[in-house]
């Protein structure tokens, strides 16, 4: 705790200091985002970091395994969608999955988390991904069905998205555009979903 109570600290000797207009403005005037940033809850993946976004430039929604609730489930992911989208009128929508993703590979080994009640029930919730990669994917082990789950994750979470009418609503308009990303934590770098190719490419 006390090295985050220095981390403010200097936060607020340098950066804010340094930036005062700008908090001044986002206080005045509000958010004004351009992108909601569906990512997982993980502490190695951080958003502005990752993307060198300013404060105000990302709408970040995080959760076990960046998961997208269907339609039809009601809860804190689909709001903060719905007000990002509506409100907010986001121009863009990235969902970004990482390697290593301990969700991913609890979905994978359900077993591994039986223990965890609340665990266990948010990995239930996915079992879609899991019922496709055992589908799929039954040729692969370790390392390559777990970066085959993490991709098909994400491409899961996008139809997931799809689904609510004012996403289709404002996609079809041309006003709103999906993406899925891949954060490789390891080597830093981002792989974005090409649907022309049916894959992920390095983000050029």
């Amino acid at each position: 705790m006390q090295k985050l109570v220095k981390g403010i600290h200097s936060f607020q000797r340098g950066f804010f200091a340094s930036h005062r207009a700008l908090f001044e403005q986002l206080a005045t005037t509000g958010q004004h985002p351009e992108t909601l940033f569906i990512t997982c809850s993980d502490s190695r993946v951080v958003p502005t970091l990752i993307t060198d976004a300013a404060p105000g430039e990302l709408f970040i929604v995080r959760n076990v395994g960046n998961v997208v609730p269907t339609a039809d489930l009601p809860g804190g992911t689909a709001a903060a969608i719905q007000y990002a989208v509506e409100v907010l009128n986001v121009e863009n929508v990235i969902v970004c999955g990482h390697t290593q993703c301990g969700a991913l590979k609890a979905i994978l080994d359900p077993q591994s988390v039986a223990h965890l009640e609340y665990v266990s029930r948010w990995v239930q919730s996915t079992i879609e991904v899991k019922n496709l990669i055992d589908e799929k994917y039954a040729h692969l082990s370790g390392e390559a069905k777990l970066t085959a789950a993490i991709q098909e994750n994400v491409l899961a979470q996008l139809e997931h998205l799809r689904a609510y009418p004012f996403i289709a609503k404002r996609m079809d308009s041309g006003k709103l555009h999906l993406n899925g990303w891949i954060f490789d934590v390891g080597k830093g770098e981002v792989f974005d979903y090409d649907p022309e190719h049916g894959e992920f490419l390095p983000l050029r």
